[in-house]
């Protein structure tokens, strides 16, 4: 499949707003299959009201759960079980015949879906090409580079680095270090408009 996952070094990151950064560049269609945290509103929400663009489709989530908490958690409040297949299947449907579909993950690589498996699994049984999203705070450094390694470890094919916030040399050493490329930055902004999500542009080789 032509997909794309978005993650992140962590939770609070900004994959959403790379995510629709990444979804009006390339024109592709968007899906979170797994949302929790519903009181906040949807990532798919924010997403589709930041798009310009008249191509994209963005896709409702196959799992939506209240508690503001990791997918296998809030799903165990609920009484749910995540499972991978039915999302796997799901994306199949979704995708675009010749545009990307970009998927947004839940927290960061190693958040687990459900009692076995974990985000990383989704990315493996998707076989996604993955883009992963960084910001700058005490600790990103290490948060970094075991998601890299962890990523290339099980050989998942990452593109690159899209950094946010306000900029750092760490990301020059945190590109260094794990040899995955930056595809781009998107910089800290007080009001986070359609008119910016379409000024972003990236590198994706």
């Amino acid at each position: 499949m032509n997909s794309i996952f978005i993650t992140g070094i962590g939770t609070g990151v900004g994959k959403t707003i790379t995510a629709a950064c990444v979804t009006e560049a390339l024109q592709a269609d968007y899906w979170k299959p797994v949302q929790t945290g519903l009181m906040e509103g949807t990532d798919r929400d924010t997403v589709k009201a930041l798009i310009s663009n008249n191509f994209t489709i963005c896709h409702p989530e196959l799992y939506k759960l209240k508690a503001p908490a990791s997918p296998h958690l809030a799903a165990r409040m609920e009484g749910v079980t995540i499972q991978l297949r039915p999302i796997v299947e799901q994306a199949r449907k979704h995708q675009p015949v010749v545009r990307p579909l970009v998927i947004e993950g839940a927290g960061g690589i190693l958040v687990p879906l459900n009692e076995d498996q974990f985000m990383l699994d989704m990315v493996l049984q998707l076989q996604a090409r993955v883009i992963i999203v960084a910001q700058n705070y005490l600790g990103s450094i290490n948060h970094a580079l075991l998601t890299a390694e962890i990523l290339r470890a099980k050989g998942a094919p990452v593109m690159g680095w899209i950094f946010n916030g306000p900029e750092n040399s760490n990301e020059n050493d945190i590109v260094r270090w794990s040899r995955y490329p930056k595809l781009g930055r998107i910089p800290f902004a007080d009001h986070i408009d359609k008119a910016f999500v379409k000024a972003q542009t990236f590198n994706f080789g």
